[in-house]
């Protein structure tokens, strides 16, 4: 990981600073705001991401965490600073009040649609089954042809545990198979990163665990991975690198062993703490 630091961040030595060093950058992040009605939500954030990386982003409520997963894909436009995904930035332009806009919308919709985001609420479509789920993009979008597009989603719903379910409607499925859904619509596009946006945190306690597993084979299969979450052990498990976002900064970052076993920051201490 190589990380540009904001206002109050500590970063910490990195233990696999030569290996970071050859890879290339998957997802790079360089000083991004977010206001909203004059409220500023990110305030400066810098980071890295490089292919193979899973990056854990912690914090409390209102942190700025899924904004920022959110500016990633352009789902909310930041008001200033850029975000580059596999070494080519966004192309905006500063718009009439002075915050930025699209400036080549074919691009940001051919990067998009290759980065996959999985959100709290799994955003299935209702009326379509899980195996039509799976296909919708690969085919409308991507232009896969139909029988190839449904022979990768047959299988990547196998992959998640699915495989018997591919007829079935969204609200005859529990929540972990709904979220598992999703993650095989994510792996269907092939994802240049996957962006979880606390993927568990709508989920029935005993749902959890089914759904925490496929990450789990994921980021053992180096897919790169901006994971927001408020599962610590998780995190601490699966993650290369910890963020811990406070009032819209990075405050602290390192590896997880650093974040967990010797935080530096008296935030991170307590959040730690509160959360254990």
């Amino acid at each position: 990981m190589q990380h540009q630091s904001a206002t109050r961040v500590v970063t910490q030595p990195q233990n696999d600073a030569a290996k970071s060093a050859t890879a290339e950058s998957a997802v790079e992040i360089h000083d991004l705001h977010k206001s909203f009605g004059g409220v500023d939500v990110l305030k400066g954030i810098s980071l890295t991401a490089r292919q193979g990386d899973v990056v854990a982003i912690i914090g409390g409520s209102g942190s700025g965490k899924s904004t920022l997963l959110r500016c990633v894909n352009l789902l909310e436009t930041p008001t200033s600073g850029q975000i580059a995904i596999q070494g080519e930035p966004y192309r905006m332009r500063a718009g009439k009040n002075g915050a930025l806009v699209p400036a080549d919308r074919r691009q940001i919709q051919r990067i998009r649609a290759h980065l996959g985001m999985v959100f709290q609420s799994f955003n299935l479509w209702p009326h379509r089954t899980v195996l039509e789920n799976v296909m919708e993009v690969p085919v409308h979008v991507l232009k896969t042809p139909r029988e190839e597009a449904r022979a990768r989603a047959s299988t990547l719903l196998d992959r998640v545990g699915l495989g018997d379910k591919l007829d079935a409607y969204p609200s005859f499925l529990s929540g972990g198979q709904q979220q598992r859904a999703a993650i095989a619509r994510v792996l269907a596009v092939d994802p240049l990163a996957m962006l979880f946006d606390e993927p568990t945190s709508a989920l029935d306690p005993e749902l959890v665990g089914e759904v925490l597993s496929v990450i789990r084979d994921l980021a053992a299969e180096h897919r790169t991975m901006l994971l927001v979450t408020h599962e610590m052990a998780f995190a601490r498990d699966v993650a290369t690198h910890v963020v811990f976002l406070r009032d819209g900064i990075i405050e602290e970052q390192g590896s997880p062993t650093q974040i967990f076993e010797s935080p530096r920051s008296e935030h991170l201490k307590q959040f730690i703490k509160s959360v254990a």
